[in-house]
């Protein structure tokens, strides 16, 4: 089966959505995502969006934060296009109806860690969800966008040049899988952008949604672009740890209201956090986590215990009352006892390498969101800078593909899957998905060393050959499909913590813990094929 689009964006969340809108009044469009509409990380941001909008804030101000919290390795020039075009992006958003929290009229700015001014814009603690219904409704309203639910990308169509050729390789679509009806489409594009999100469970803990498996990082290595800065991945240092509270978030507001992080019980309940930093709990993210993952290894544990129980429950159901009814429900009193937490893996720094305008070195090929390395985020993110990227550099991407003429694409070839047979072991993929992440949480982690990494790396070439040789010989499934790509991303990021001989950012490694005078990001080029 094969469609034809101007433009073919994969995935659905902010960027991809705003890309979509904004392309809409000129071209057709293609909108895929591999599960519904609203499963993807977007969906999930509790934070908000960060724009200069207050008197006494400066454009200047936003720009140093950023580089501050990037830790020397931010572009400046992506850094400033990014916070200059960030308050027109916040403005389209109201213009389309996004209810963000307001006072006596205007704006609601709160601040987070790592900011200089109040400039985040909220819809109470849940603004990806206001923000994404509000995007989904105008897109299901608008007949040039075309919206394909439970279809996952298989690999991108390229265009490798004639040998010899100087002509640079081109994209013209996809190959998707259609989940629900078990067959792989071809979509045929001009343009085709994407936007698949990060790759948190490349992790054994995420806070990221089911859909986060690094799809379009992989997808763009194999067809030829650049990756960078794949080390940098940030962590939460807490998330609920339970069998049946998968990715939920304990905030940090639990520690600036008391909260203390202890041992079990039958280590002594000793409060860890004040060996490690004068600053204990109130720590900044990255130095709490790096604190859990000492003390889980060094005795072992699955987790370590958050104990706010001293403040009284009328104080917790008025500030906490989420926390407090999810516990509840898995049979936690948090006005009684501690909450199990872990750190987790949140999001992902690096990406496939783009310019300002979100194009890659593939002609006809742009990436937009986490799944991107635009350099605004060096070495460690600025919080709530990663959904105003997203807007400003579909926006950029936007510009670029009404501005660029595209020929039409080729006919390409149907997929072909006549030579296959459905798997007969499927017990495999399951089993090598939990060694992967597992492993990837043991070794290259919150602290790493050249010992864990090498491990890593030994087993990533393992599962490697064990995957390619599923992919050519059995049908293709969405679990085998995320498998590759995330053992491909696994890779990067394992290959990316090996240059890096320093400590700087979200990237710590015991056998270089000084941080060099320079700060230069990580490239990896793909091998040619």
């Amino acid at each position: 089966m094969n469609q034809e689009f101007d433009v073919l964006v994969i995935g659905s969340g902010l960027a991809g959505l705003t890309t979509a809108l904004h392309l809409s009044a000129t071209h057709r469009v293609a909108v895929i995502t591999k599960q519904a509409l609203l499963d993807g990380s977007s969906n999930w941001a509790q934070g908000g969006i960060a724009a200069v909008l207050a008197e006494g804030d400066s454009v200047a101000s936003h720009v140093e934060d950023t580089l501050v919290a990037g830790a020397g390795l931010s572009d400046r020039e992506a850094t400033e296009f990014t916070v200059k075009n960030a308050p027109a992006a916040i403005a389209w958003l109201r213009e389309l109806g996004v209810p963000f929290s307001t006072e006596d009229g205007e704006l609601h700015l709160t601040r987070e860690g790592g900011h200089s001014h109040r400039r985040i814009v909220h819809a109470a603690d849940a603004t990806g969800a206001a923000v994404q219904a509000t995007l989904v409704e105008r897109v299901m309203a608008t007949p040039s966008i075309q919206l394909f639910e439970h279809h996952m990308l298989v690999d991108l169509i390229t265009d490798r040049g004639a040998r010899g050729s100087a002509r640079p390789r081109r994209c013209s679509g996809a190959y998707v899988l259609d989940t629900v009806r078990d067959e792989v489409v071809t979509f045929a594009a001009r343009h085709t952008v994407l936007a698949t999100g990060g790759a948190g469970k490349v992790y054994l803990f995420t806070t990221n949604p089911d859909t986060a498996t690094g799809d379009g990082i992989a997808a763009a290595w194999r067809a030829g672009c650049k990756v960078a800065n794949m080390e940098f991945v940030q962590f939460h240092p807490t998330c609920l740890y339970h069998p049946h509270a998968k990715s939920f978030l304990i905030t940090e507001a639990v520690r600036g209201e008391g909260g203390i992080l202890k041992l079990p019980p039958h280590l002594g309940g000793h409060r860890f956090m004040p060996d490690h930093d004068p600053r204990a709990e109130l720590a900044p993210r990255d130095v709490v986590a790096r604190a859990i993952d000492y003390e889980m290894k060094k005795h072992g544990l699955d987790c370590v215990h958050l104990d706010i129980s001293h403040q009284s429950p009328e104080f917790l159901r008025e500030h906490f009352p989420n926390i407090l009814a999810r516990c509840a429900e898995l049979g936690i009193d948090i006005t009684k006892a501690p909450i199990p937490v872990v750190p987790a893996a949140h999001y992902t720094c690096g990406g496939v390498v783009t310019d300002l305008d979100g194009r890659t070195e593939v002609s006809g090929l742009y990436a937009v969101g986490e799944t991107t390395c635009t350099g605004l985020h060096g070495a460690n993110r600025l919080a709530s800078n990663s959904l105003v990227e997203c807007m400003v550099f579909a926006q950029a991407t936007v510009n670029v593909i009404r501005d660029t003429p595209a020929p039409q694409p080729p006919a390409q070839p149907t997929w072909d899957d006549s030579r296959v047979t459905d798997a007969d072991e499927m017990v495999v993929i399951s089993h090598n998905w939990d060694e992967l992440r597992r492993f990837m949480w043991d070794y290259v982690g919150i602290v790493r060393t050249n010992k864990r990494l090498a491990r890593a790396a030994h087993r990533i070439a393992l599962l490697q050959s064990e995957i390619q040789e599923f992919y050519a010989r059995f049908h293709v499934t969405r679990d085998l499909l995320e498998l590759r790509n995330l053992v491909q991303v696994a890779d990067l990021i394992v290959m990316s913590a090996l240059l890096r001989r320093e400590s700087r950012g979200l990237h710590y490694s015991l056998d270089y813990p000084d941080m060099l005078p320079e700060a230069k990001p990580t490239i990896l080029v793909p091998p040619a094929r």
